[in-house]
């Protein structure tokens, strides 16, 4: 019996006892009538679907994103792991674990992070977006730091808001100085900073710090509408132009590119095309570090749900 693994680092025949995140729980019925929960777990290393046969309870899909203790062995299906669990239980408060092995974080330094974007906004020549800039990201500083950026598809670990939102902003100040004839680069990187603040209130948070569901708010309004709606408020309380305060809010609620992926409107400025095409990069650049990290060169991933099922090639 084997103890606490980390889940990529497990083998076919492994028997294996230990804590995991619940990610996914989904009760079913077999064929024959039976009843059985699946769904999928996992730890900071990666994840795994799961089985428990012949199972009717009391574990069932509200426990998905606590943590549980369990027994089983790994197995195999359609040439995939799979891990067959024969005694499945939540943990306790008396349980002993280590929090940190199991629940993914942003392989960043949060202090460092933060330190970059506030000597990025010290830059700005623009007094208004320099000021409102840094006092958005004063008052949602904490959420910022520690909100992930997605509930699956991508940087969906503790801090992936920051990590994303970093990426962006680096690759955003690095294209501003291309086309100095259109964009404004104080702009920009403003409208990139924001334009996910709104997510801390679009998700609601597992215990452990990740997204277990949607808010009413995030499914009724979305954080395009929020944060577009924060934006303005921000920037009549410090008495920002209604110009400038358009033209961020404008970036907000266009930075999903298209009406198909969730954008409100349409991208009308340079700035807000350009910071739809930058979300879209680090994003899906994201889905590839996540999807080849496991992968041995010359070969290729499982099919990626985020990417209509592509299999990655890994060439190194």
């Amino acid at each position: 019996m084997l103890y606490d693994i980390p889940i990529k680092e497990l083998q076919l025949g492994d028997e294996i006892e230990g804590y995991y995140i619940l990610s996914q729980s989904e009760p079913r019925t077999s064929k024959t009538n039976k009843p059985y929960l699946s769904g999928r777990l996992s730890d900071s290393s990666g994840d795994i679907e799961f089985k428990a046969w012949d199972y009717a309870g009391p574990i069932g899909a509200a426990d998905a994103g606590s943590i549980v203790k369990l027994r089983g062995v790994v197995g195999e299906y359609q040439g995939k792991p799979q891990l067959t669990v024969r005694r499945l239980r939540t943990a306790t408060a008396e349980d002993e674990y280590d929090l940190a092995a199991l629940v993914p974080v942003a392989p960043i330094d949060r202090d460092a992070a933060m330190e970059e974007i506030r000597a990025l906004i010290d830059t700005f020549a623009d007094e208004d977006y320099k000021t409102f800039a840094a006092a958005m990201l004063d008052r949602h500083e904490e959420d910022f730091r520690r909100y992930p950026a997605a509930k699956s598809m991508h940087h969906s670990f503790v801090s992936g808001l920051l990590m994303h939102t970093l990426g962006m902003l680096r690759l955003a100040d690095a294209m501003a100085g291309y086309y100095p004839e259109v964009i404004d680069r104080d702009l920009l990187l403003t409208g990139t900073l924001l334009h996910d603040f709104a997510k801390a209130r679009e998700f609601q948070l597992s215990p452990l710090g990740l997204v277990s569901d949607y808010s009413p708010e995030g499914q009724l309004l979305g954080h395009l509408y929020m944060g577009a709606m924060d934006a303005a408020e921000t920037a009549k309380e410090l008495g920002m132009s209604e110009e400038k305060s358009l033209l961020i809010q404008h970036m907000i609620v266009s930075h999903h590119g298209v009406r198909e992926y969730g954008a409100i409107t349409v991208p009308a400025t340079a700035e807000a095309e350009l910071l739809s095409y930058l979300d879209l990069i680090d994003s899906r650049m994201e889905i590839y570090r996540e999807a080849l990290a496991d992968v041995k060169p010359g070969q290729f991933s499982k099919p990626i749900p985020a990417l209509d099922r592509k299999r990655l090639f890994r060439h190194f």
